[in-house]
């Protein structure tokens, strides 16, 4: 590492939906020039509103936001003051942020609030997993549109271990279009970090102030940071809804469910389980379990979310309500669950250390930072 006063790199420019980063292709974004008194001057990305400096005291980060400046500026004092005198080597880079995009396989959750009532099935009453009310409120965020599949796993998870991460479990899945599965919490949060990283992204999750990478932490700390991260329990339910308030699925236009939206496990006991057909979907049960669907066979929602319902169990970061310290929310029914299992408003629980056999998850990323 260099010092401020010499420190000059040329990396690949970050641009940032609403904070967000994603790649921009073919853009080089190199700081020209660094002098003793902190100012950095850099060249411009075109359709750049503004621009980050963030420093970390290694190149594998994880990074941290330090100013900002507006798009007419050549270059960013580095420091409030305009001058600093480097006492520890540093390294720093310059993220350029174009407000609006969107990253590549994300949807924009736009923030607010969904509030409403949760309708019941016949003989069904309300209890603390199914309320009868909601009122969900949140900032805008970005989501995987889809799970995240063994394909996409796979190439995180092979980044990961060869930079200082740890699995309790390789995941399984499938098909390389099917949801990865049989992945712990500890085993998507740490997923998440190393995604964060391979991408040049800050790393969300930390222990003891250094980002989470191995083990098994009941001590893990969600930061502000604009890189990859499971939702929270609120966020998962607000996005699942699609905009749509007082429903029981993740579709707007009715309250009941069939194989022909949803990859689960039919019955005829629930009243609003109107398939056709029963038990396992038939197309997917095939080739002895698991019996997943493709990622984005079936109609996404108002979000533009896919398999909110069914197919596999996903992990969100919060405690369940009362189990803090034993148990995690897992949200959206699987291929084996019944009807009521995958209803928006319903919530479970796993323990962080089960990987599932029906258990996955997808990914979220802050906007508007």
């Amino acid at each position: 590492m260099k010092s401020l006063g010499q420190w000059r790199w040329k990396l690949m420019a970050l641009l940032l939906g609403f904070g967000t980063a994603v790649v921009a292709h073919g853009q080089e974004l190199e700081i020209e020039t660094a002098d003793s008194q902190g100012k950095l001057s850099f060249n411009r990305v075109e359709s750049a509103e503004s621009y980050r400096v963030e420093w970390a005291s290694s190149l594998s980060g994880p990074w941290t936001n330090f100013a900002t400046a507006s798009a007419d500026l050549d270059s960013i004092p580095q420091f409030a003051s305009g001058s600093y005198t480097c006492l520890v080597p540093m390294c720093y880079r310059v993220v350029a942020v174009v407000t609006g995009a969107v990253p590549e396989g994300m949807a924009l959750i736009p923030g607010g609030t969904n509030a409403g009532t949760n309708p019941l099935g016949v003989g069904e009453s309300y209890e603390d997993w199914y309320p009868e009310t909601y009122n969900l409120t949140v900032n805008s965020f970005y989501m995987d549109k889809y799970e995240v599949t063994k394909a996409q796993w796979d190439e995180v998870y092979t980044w990961a271990i060869t930079n200082g991460y740890s699995f309790d479990n390789a995941g399984s899945g499938k098909a390389t279009n099917h949801p990865v599965q049989e992945v712990n919490w500890y085993d998507c949060v740490k997923w998440c970090n190393a995604r964060s990283q391979k991408e040049g992204r800050p790393a969300v999750y930390t222990v003891g102030g250094a980002v989470y990478k191995t083990g098994q932490s009941n001590d893990v700390v969600q930061t502000a940071a604009t890189g990859y991260r499971l939702p929270t329990d609120e966020e998962w339910e607000y996005a699942a809804r699609g905009g749509e308030a007082s429903r029981r699925f993740p579709w707007g236009d009715s309250d009941e469910i069939q194989h022909a939206r949803a990859n689960y496990y039919s019955v005829s006991s629930d009243s609003y389980d109107t398939s056709p057909t029963r038990g396992y979907h038939p197309t997917y049960a095939t080739g002895g379990e698991p019996y997943t669907s493709p990622v984005g066979v079936f109609a996404a929602n108002g979000y533009g979310l896919y398999d909110m319902c069914g197919n596999v169990w996903e992990w969100c970061f919060d405690w369940y309500p009362g189990h803090e310290g034993s148990y995690r929310v897992i949200r959206g029914g699987s291929w084996g669950s019944y009807a009521g299992a995958d209803r928006v408003a319903n919530r479970s629980h796993g323990s962080p250390g089960g990987g599932y056999y029906g258990g996955g998850f997808r990914a979220a990323l802050p906007a508007g930072q």
